[in-house]
């Protein structure tokens, strides 16, 4: 097992964000969390991450982009992204800003989630119509329910 290795200066952190960063995005909040679970100062991981965003490094545009782009690929939608990513501390604005792209059209991934997971089509049993709702709702397509 690897020693636990101190983030006690700036060059420790930023070493730990950087090694974060370079398997995949993160937004500002989640990337305090971590640096704060390995043992960093907040004032200091604070300082460090800003200088990361004055960089281009850290950006929680970029990050909202490809986390929205991930799951929608996985069959999730809006609903269930806004929450997500409320939950990992990304600004409100900015969620919409990228839920509301024209280039996300939900109801076709809405439809393509469907068919994945019911591929007999809508049923006509209404027990069964409902549990093709509440699959639908819980993967985020509240409204996106096909006809």
């Amino acid at each position: 097992m690897f020693a636990k290795r101190s983030l006690d200066t700036p060059a420790a952190i930023r070493r730990t964000a950087l090694d974060l960063l370079a398997r995949r995005e993160h937004c500002y909040g989640e990337m305090l969390r971590k640096l704060r679970q390995r043992g960093a100062a907040a004032e200091m991981a604070e300082i460090e991450l800003e200088r990361l965003q004055s960089e281009g490094l850290l950006s929680d545009a970029r990050f909202c982009e490809a986390y929205v782009y991930s799951r929608s690929q996985r069959g999730y939608g809006p609903v269930r992204l806004r929450e997500e990513l409320r939950q990992r501390g990304v600004a409100e604005s900015l969620i919409d800003q990228v839920l509301q792209d024209a280039a996300w059209d939900w109801s076709a991934l809405a439809q393509t989630a469907f068919a994945k997971r019911f591929p007999e089509g809508p049923a006509e049993d209404l027990k069964e119509r409902a549990r093709q709702q509440r699959f639908m709702q819980y993967r985020g397509f509240g409204g996106h329910f096909p006809r």
